[in-house]
């Protein structure tokens, strides 16, 4: 874990987004930088198929430790 300096806009901008969301600010912080991350990575991508993409990514991790806890409980 690191400490990021932001600007006090873009911390504002985060603090309203935040509460709006029902997020802590730096659950919000994390998602716009998530978010941007696969934007660049992904230009031809629309945002909402970025979404699509995280949470079909959730559900198989979510698959796979369900499938893991079961295997060992056998």
């Amino acid at each position: 874990m690191g400490i990021v300096k932001i600007s006090e806009q873009m911390h504002e901008n985060l603090r309203l987004s935040s509460a709006a969301l029902s997020r802590s600010i730096n659950a919000q912080a994390e998602h716009w930088l998530r978010i941007g991350m696969l934007m660049e990575l992904n230009p031809t991508l629309r945002y909402g198929e970025i979404c699509q993409l995280l949470i079909q990514t959730e559900q198989q991790s979510a698959a796979a430790s369900a499938a893991s806890l079961s295997q060992g409980a056998a």
